[in-house]
């Protein structure tokens, strides 16, 4: 079993595509490298970001072959499973492993709202078929299956799972949490909005979305908080925050690869049935951004004090 850390700043990847609808290779690279750059911890591929559920398997299995030549041995790389059923999530943790995959996020069930025990077993199942750590994606507001307290305690008896992303909408969740179980399990907020909260209330790490556009200002948000300079930090994410509130929109794949366009390290192409965004929506969420990196110089220093930071120290 890899060990992993899971902490830091997770980057949800977005998936970049070309006029032709094909997957632009070039641009991928770009951006992951400027990520490493700007000091990410680790990469998450193929989730509701990344457009997976327009993906082929060997779309997905190029994406992870390429990820992990760029991330080395420096950054784990960990695949998304959303699968319909419990025998294709399992061959897909498989695959994912023989390709080098570092780890596993793994949603309940999509499509079908399993219950309780369904759910359990669906975990239970897939974690018995592979020996990489995997990452609980406990998100019942978009895909209505909450992952409860006295579920994780059935999962805690599994030493692969590891980490919860946790995307509740509750910060107080990550507290109970951390009551019940310690430091059994790693926590990662999910949701760009409630990073400050969460992280100062003692999550673990942040799975990003806004890091695909704003890496920089990302990984300086998590490294003011778990320094213990509050108000730095503060002062950035209050500058971020009309930016991550693209995070929360069903349209933030396009709201935020737009962004990332925007920054130069993306494009706004996107795969059918999204499209691209057009007249008053695109104005507006455009004007959103711009206005943002008018206002970035207000942050600088802060910015700065963050790269003083010794990530290896905290």
């Amino acid at each position: 079993m890899k060990a992993l850390k899971w902490e830091g700043i997770y980057s949800a990847l977005l998936t970049p595509f070309d006029s032709a609808d094909g997957i632009d290779f070039k641009l991928f690279e770009k951006n992951i490298n400027i990520q490493k750059e700007a000091g990410i911890d680790g990469l998450v591929l193929g989730g509701s970001l990344g457009e997976a559920s327009t993906l082929t398997y060997e779309e997905k299995k190029d994406l992870l072959i390429c990820a992990k030549r760029l991330a080395g041995d420096k950054l784990p790389v960990i695949l998304n499973i959303a699968e319909q059923s419990t025998r294709e999530a399992i061959k897909f943790a498989n695959n994912a492993e023989i390709n080098g995959a570092d780890g596993l996020m793994i949603l309940p069930p999509m499509r079908y709202k399993a219950d309780k025990i369904e759910t359990l077993e669906y975990f239970k199942n897939i974690a018995a078929n592979t020996s990489l750590p995997i990452m609980i994606y406990n998100n019942p507001h978009d895909y209505k299956i909450e992952v409860t307290l006295d579920m994780f305690e059935e999962l805690e008896k599994i030493p692969t799972i590891q980490a919860i992303k946790e995307s509740t909408r509750d910060v107080s969740n990550v507290t109970r949490l951390k009551n019940k179980f310690k430091n059994r399990f790693k926590i990662l907020c999910g949701v760009d909005t409630l990073a400050f909260e969460e992280l100062t209330m003692g999550a673990d790490g942040w799975v990003g979305g806004l890091v695909d556009a704003f890496p920089t200002e990302t990984v300086a948000v998590y490294r003011l908080i778990k320094a213990g300079k509050y108000q730095q930090a503060l002062k950035i994410f209050q500058w971020f925050l009309p930016l991550l509130e693209l995070d929360t929109h069903p349209k933030f794949a396009q709201y935020i690869k737009l962004a990332a366009t925007q920054t130069g390290i993306g494009s706004e192409y996107v795969r059918a049935p999204r499209m691209k965004l057009m007249g008053n929506e695109r104005e507006k969420i455009l004007r959103t951004i711009n206005n943002a990196i008018i206002a970035r110089h207000e942050i600088m220093n802060d910015l700065q004090s963050a790269l003083l930071v010794n990530v290896d120290e905290l």
